[in-house]
């Protein structure tokens, strides 16, 4: 392929207490990771309640009416997103499935558009073309949005190997769930990343059922880390309901893959709180279970404790944080219910023919 081999690192990156040790829900972790930057973390805590509001208020307009076809939530897998996105460059290339609106927000497209998008009006960011599920932004290197299950991981491949053929020093981040783990592109992926030490940090959410039937039932080995051993691709377990615990690990992934170093596995223990979209009343687990996860391991509540622990915030600041997120996504809602819908010329425009 005309690719200058890379010298081949000896030692895989060191994990630290974020590793998994035990447990289903992210009880089983060591001690705590290293506390972020009061900066930092207010930053965090803000783009997560952006997140959080987003989704339950695209929730509300899909009950409306105002939102077709097929919307799949992202709450409780804020931290996944937002703690990776503080480890990437301007340049890093982000891409995913289609439970991906937290993910487009975290790489900072305007929620006006991504709202549009989903209520089908001419300014969204396809055009009102794409709907929930096939959304880009080249601007923000966010290249979806994918509605085949595991589609994104070759794609994802294809676009690190760009950056390896380029050389421009760059990452492409790529996102699964553990359902789309079991896809057979995902191993041949692996394959060629591995073979030509491309700069891709595969990162599976393990939200625990997939479509809707636990892992434990559908896959032999749960441990998704170590679904690359076979390819000699390095694997961690990372705590992701922590926000920190998720972005000390994609600094260690990122810098892994940017040495040269070829891929690695970032398995993020993770938990949606609704059905896998929003046609599914999710009987296959208790309520209970979802309360507990819920009140012990929420990402959004493990922030704000800690900054009112740390004297880092007050409850009034917390409370105007919260009222400016709500105006912004209240106001991204409006827009898109009000927006007009394309022109039906716009069908012929974007098609190969």
């Amino acid at each position: 392929m005309g690719l200058a081999k890379t010298k081949k690192q000896a030692a895989i990156p060191a994990t630290t207490s974020e590793t998994r040790v035990s447990g289903p829900s992210g009880d089983g972790f060591a001690q705590a990771p290293p506390d972020l930057p009061k900066e930092v973390e207010l930053r965090v805590y803000r783009d997560m309640l952006m997140i959080r509001r987003f989704e339950e208020r695209a929730g509300q307009m899909y009950g409306m009416g105002l939102i077709g076809g097929f919307c799949h939530l992202y709450i409780g897998q804020e931290a996944v997103v937002v703690g990776t996105q503080l480890a990437l460059k301007p340049g890093d290339q982000v891409i995913t499935g289609y439970r991906d609106h937290g993910h487009m927000l975290a790489c900072g497209m305007d929620p006006k558009g991504v709202m549009a998008e989903l209520t089908g009006r001419r300014s969204g960011y396809s055009k009102g073309k794409g709907g929930s599920m096939h959304m880009f932004s080249i601007e923000k290197n966010f290249y979806g949005g994918h509605g085949i299950v595991a589609a994104q991981v070759s794609l994802g491949t294809g676009i690190a190997f760009a950056n390896r053929y380029r050389q421009n020093g760059n990452v492409c981040v790529t996102y699964f769930g553990d359902g789309a783990a079991n896809q057979g592109q995902v191993y041949e992926s692996f394959n060629m990343a591995e073979l030509w030490k491309l700069p891709v940090v595969y990162v599976i959410e393990n939200n625990r059922y997939a479509m809707g039937t636990a892992v434990t039932r559908a896959s032999a080995q749960v441990d998704f880390s170590k679904r690359g051993l076979s390819f000699n691709i390095p694997g961690e377990q990372v705590d992701g309901m922590d926000v920190r615990a998720v972005k000390a690990a994609a600094e260690r992934a990122v810098k892994w893959c940017r040495d040269g170093n070829g891929p690695i596995i970032l398995e993020m223990l993770t938990y949606r709180y609704r059905g896998h979209s929003m046609s599914d009343p999710a009987k296959y687990r208790t309520r209970e279970e979802v309360e507990k996860v819920r009140t012990e391991r929420d990402p959004i509540e493990q922030v704000r404790a800690r900054l009112l622990a740390t004297g880092r915030a007050s409850e009034d600041e917390l409370k105007r944080t919260d009222a400016e997120v709500r105006k912004i996504i209240n106001e991204a809602a409006e827009f898109a219910a009000h927006e007009p819908e394309p022109d039906p010329a716009e069908l012929w425009t974007d098609v190969v023919r």
